[in-house]
C-alpha cells in the first residue's frame, strides 16, 4: 500500500542506531560491509522503520470523561500517578510529532476505531471519527468486533463511502468518502463465496521497503455482537488465518510482517509503563493473545493488539523461541506505541530487536501539549451539527457515578442503569419485569460531575448519556426460570468467561454473593441469591429485563437465548434518560447507589 499519495503526506524514516544494533546483539564493526549505522544515510543494508500503533478508539473525538479518559503512570518510588489523556487533537499532535525526522514511519491500529462511540461520532454513524483518521494518517487497521455493531454493510460503507442509507448526507453538497486506509478483515469470510469481507492483507512500501499487514479480529465475535449484523459471515481462528496469509505474502516476496490483531492480554499491573517481561519475557501478561503470540508464525515480526483495553509492550517468543513484540495502547487514543523494527535490505526481513529501548514503547498522549488545529476545527464542525441534539439536559447527578471505570466488579452506574431498565418494563403491559440485568461492557463510561461543556457541573446531558449507553439496544422482557436465572448467573463466572468474569449489573431487590476463593459456576453461591429478599424458586417463572444483545445470548450467557414470551421494550438509551430526567433535579440531583447488591468474597 503506497505510504503517501492519498495524505499529502511523506513516508517516513530510514535509520539505525547504535541502540538498536545492541539490542539485537550486534555492533556496527558485526554487520555486513555497507550496512549504515548512521541517522542520515539512504544505501545501508538496514533501515529503521517507525511503527506507530494504537487500537480500541471507540469514537473518542473529544476528551473521555472521568476515570475513562486517564491513564495510570508508576512512578520510580512505587507510587502511582493519574495522568489526564486522550482525544482527537492531542493524539493527531503526538503522532505528528513522533514522525518528525523519522522518513520511514508507517501508522497501524488494531480495530474498533468506531463503535460503541460518544454521540458526536456515534450520532453520524461514526462517519467523524473515519474522517478523523484519514486526517491524523492511519495507513492501516484490523477490523475489531465493533466494526460489526451496525452490520455488513454499514462497515463496508464505511470502507468505501457513500452517505447513509436512511439518514443520509449530514453536510450539504458533501458527500461521505470513506476511509483512505485499509480495513483489513482476513478472519471474516462470506458464507457463500469463502472469500474475505474486505482485505485480508496490505502491503506498506517505500523506496524498496516492503512490510506486509495482516489484519484480524478475534475469533469470538459472534459472541459478542447482535447477531443480526454479521449473517452470512464466518469468523476464523485467529492464528491459522494469520499464518495462512503470511505464507502468501512470503510467496510474493514480502518477508516483513505485522499481525494487527483485535484480541489481546491483561498485563500484571494497570500501569500503562509496568515492564511486563519481569522476571522473564512474557511473565507479566496473560490472557487470550498470550496463546496466539506463541502460536503465530515466525515469518510474523511484530503484533499490535487490542480488545482488552490495556497497555503494554512485552517480548513473547514466537514458535522458534525467538523474541518477537506484543503491544496494546490501552483506549481511547491515551496512549500511542512506537515501535522500531529494523528492516534488512538484503533479506527484505526485520532483525528482532528486543521490547527495551527502543524497540517498542507506549507513550501517553498528554493534554499538556497543543491541539492539533484540523482536529479542533473538524470536532467544532461536527459539534455544531450535533448540538441541537447533544446538549440538552437530561438529569443532574451530586457527585461523579463510576461505570467503566469502577474498581469492583458491581459498578454504581451499572446500578443505576439496572434500575432504569427495571422501571422502564416493570408495569402491568410493558412488559411486567421484576428483575434488570446488564452487561458490564455495554456500559461504556462514567457519568462525570465536571461540566464536560457550558451546561455547568452536575448536569447530565443527552450527549453525556449516549456515551454511556451508545448501542441503542432495544429492551427485551422474557420468561426464565429460577434454575435458568442461576445458569445464567454462574455463566458469568464459568465456560468462556472463567477467565474474565463478566458480572451482570444488577436492579434493585436482587442480590447475591459472589465466592471468588472459588472456581467456575461454584462462585455463585446458590442459597444466597434472593428476589426482593425473597429466596430465588428454581421452578419459579421470572420475568427478567435485558437488552437485545443479552437475550441474544451475547458476552457468553446461552442461558438468556432459552428465555420466552418476549416482550420488546423501549431502547436502553431511552430508559436510562427518562429515569435520570425522573429522578433527579437541580434542586435533588441524583447520588451514586452504594453498588452492594453484589457481595464478594476475595
Amino acid at each position: 500500500m503506497p505510504a503517501t499519495p492519498q495524505r499529502g503526506r511523506t513516508a517516513r524514516r530510514l535509520t539505525i542506531g547504535a541502540a538498536v544494533l545492541a539490542a539485537a546483539g550486534l555492533t556496527a564493526a558485526a554487520l555486513p560491509a555497507g550496512a549504515d549505522t548512521g541517522h542520515t544515510a539512504r544505501t545501508g543494508r538496514t533501515v529503521d522503520v517507525q511503527l506507530l500503533s494504537f487500537n480500541d478508539f471507540h469514537g473518542n473525538l473529544e476528551p473521555p470523561q472521568g476515570s475513562s479518559g486517564t491513564v495510570e503512570e508508576a512512578q520510580p518510588d512505587g507510587s502511582k500517578k493519574t495522568v489526564p489523556a486522550g482525544g482527537a487533537e492531542y493524539l493527531a499532535q503526538s503522532l505528528r510529532a513522533a514522525r518528525k525526522g523519522h522518513p520511514y514511519s508507517v501508522t497501524a491500529a488494531a480495530g474498533d476505531l468506531v463503535g460503541a462511540s460518544p454521540l458526536l461520532s456515534g450520532l453520524f454513524h461514526d462517519e467523524p471519527t473515519i474522517e478523523a483518521m484519514n486526517r491524523l494518517g492511519l495507513d492501516v487497521t484490523s477490523v475489531g468486533n465493533h466494526e460489526f455493531d451496525e452490520g455488513r454493510a454499514e462497515l463496508t460503507r464505511l470502507q468505501k463511502g457513500g452517505c447513509h442509507p436512511k439518514d443520509g448526507c449530514y453536510e450539504h453538497g458533501k458527500k461521505f468518502r470513506g476511509a483512505r486506509f485499509p480495513y483489513l478483515t482476513a478472519n471474516v469470510t462470506d458464507e457463500k463465496t469463502g472469500k474475505p469481507l474486505l482485505k485480508p492483507y496490505t502491503v506498506w512500501q517505500h523506496k524498496g521497503v516492503k512490510i506486509g499487514f495482516i489484519g484480524v479480529t478475534l475469533e469470538g465475535t459472534p459472541d459478542i455482537v447482535n447477531a443480526d449484523g454479521i449473517k452470512g459471515l464466518k469468523f476464523h481462528d485467529e492464528v491459522e488465518t494469520i499464518n495462512k496469509y503470511a505464507k502468501v505474502l512470503n510467496k510474493q516476496g514480502v518477508k516483513s510482517i505485522v499481525a494487527l490483531i483485535h484480541e489481546g492480554g491483561l498485563p500484571a499491573s494497570t500501569s500503562y509503563n509496568y515492564h511486563c517481561d519481569s522476571p522473564g519475557p512474557g511473565d507479566g501478561i496473560s490472557g487470550p493473545i498470550t496463546d496466539i503470540a506463541k502460536h503465530v508464525t515466525s515469518k510474523v515480526d511484530a503484533l499490535v493488539t487490542g480488545h482488552t483495553h490495556q497497555a503494554y509492550s512485552c517480548t513473547i517468543p514466537d514458535p522458534s523461541g525467538r523474541p518477537r513484540t506484543v503491544t496494546s495502547a490501552a483506549s481511547y487514543g491515551k496512549l500511542y506505541t512506537d515501535t522500531t523494527l529494523t528492516y534488512d535490505r538484503r533479506t527484505r526481513d526485520i532483525v528482532r530487536t528486543s521490547v527495551k529501548a527502543p524497540g517498542a514503547v507506549n507513550h501517553v498522549v498528554d493534554r499538556t501539549q497543543p491541539k492539533a488545529a484540523d482536529m479542533t476545527s473538524l470536532i467544532a464542525r461536527w459539534n455544531k451539527l450535533a448540538a441541537p441534539v447533544a446538549s440538552r439536559p437530561v438529569g443532574h447527578i451530586s457527585a461523579d457515578i463510576a461505570g467503566r471505570g469502577a474498581a469492583a466488579p458491581e459498578s454504581p452506574l451499572g446500578d443505576v442503569i439496572s434500575d432504569a431498565q427495571l422501571e422502564a418494563t416493570k408495569a402491568d403491559g410493558k412488559g411486567g419485569a421484576q428483575l434488570a440485568l446488564m452487561n458490564p461492557g455495554g456500559v461504556r463510561s462514567d457519568l462525570a460531575f465536571t461540566a464536560s461543556g457550558s451546561e455547568g457541573d452536575g448536569v447530565v446531558t443527552y450527549g453525556e448519556a449516549f456515551t454511556v449507553q451508545p448501542f441503542t439496544n432495544m429492551m427485551n422482557v422474557v420468561d426464565l426460570t429460577g434454575a435458568q436465572l442461576l445458569t445464567a448467573l454462574q455463566q458469568q463466572v464459568s465456560g468462556p468467561n472463567e477467565a474474565s468474569p463478566k458480572i451482570l449489573q444488577v436492579s434493585r431487590g436482587f442480590t447475591y454473593t459472589l465466592d471468588m476463593t472459588k472456581k467456575g459456576a461454584d462462585r455463585i453461591v446458590k442459597d444466597s441469591v434472593k428476589i426482593d429478599g425473597a429466596a430465588l424458586d428454581p421452578a419459579k417463572t421470572y420475568r427478567v429485563a435485558m437488552n437485545e444483545f443479552l437475550a441474544g445470548g451475547g458476552d457468553g450467557f446461552p442461558a438468556f437465548k432459552d428465555g420466552k414470551n418476549k416482550y420488546v421494550g423501549p431502547s436502553d438509551l431511552d430508559a436510562f434518560t427518562a429515569y435520570l430526567t425522573a429522578h433527579s433535579s437541580a434542586a435533588d440531583p441524583l447520588t451514586p447507589p452504594k453498588a452492594d447488591r453484589i457481595t464478594v468474597v476475595k
